[in-house]
């Protein structure tokens, strides 16, 4: 039974149930700059460049099977057995981090500047000093210059 409340102990920890929380969040915000890539971004790539751009399908084929005679697109020759460099679905990934990386850095620049804002609040304005104690401040001082004469 110990190794069981050991296990307990580990898993209730704040850094392991931040971690999992941090892993959750992460898996969907990937789904969201997924989506800002492939359906906002890339529109917008392919309206400047005036043309469909479609980096998912970019591939440079290294090896064709020999007898192979189907459609040249990226699926069709993996399952084929060919040898292709699919260097569109790394530009897709590599975009898709930079964004994600960038997002990330205006959230905990944006959290960072809120945080000292309510810190800075918080320390900016002392709570005044209730009357009872600046009295009772008074009466010692005043007793203290009474037994000094």
């Amino acid at each position: 039974m110990s190794i069981m409340k050991e296990f307990r102990a580990f898993a209730m920890r704040g850094n392991v149930v931040d971690l999992a929380v941090g892993v959750i969040i992460g898996a969907a915000f990937s789904k969201i700059v997924d989506s800002l890539v492939k359906d906002i971004i890339m529109p917008l790539v392919n309206l400047i460049l005036g043309g469909s751009v479609d980096f998912s399908n970019k591939f440079l084929i290294l090896r064709l099977p020999a007898d192979y005679s189907g459609p040249m697109n990226y699926d069709a020759l993996t399952k084929a057995g060919a040898t292709v460099l699919g260097w569109g679905n790394f530009v897709t990934i590599l975009i898709n981090f930079i964004l994600l990386a960038f997002v990330i850095f205006w959230m905990i620049k944006l959290m960072n500047r809120a945080k000292a804002r309510f810190e800075r609040e918080e320390h900016a304005a002392p709570a005044a000093t209730p009357e009872d104690v600046v009295l009772l401040r008074e009466i010692r001082d005043a007793l203290t210059r009474q037994r000094l004469s």
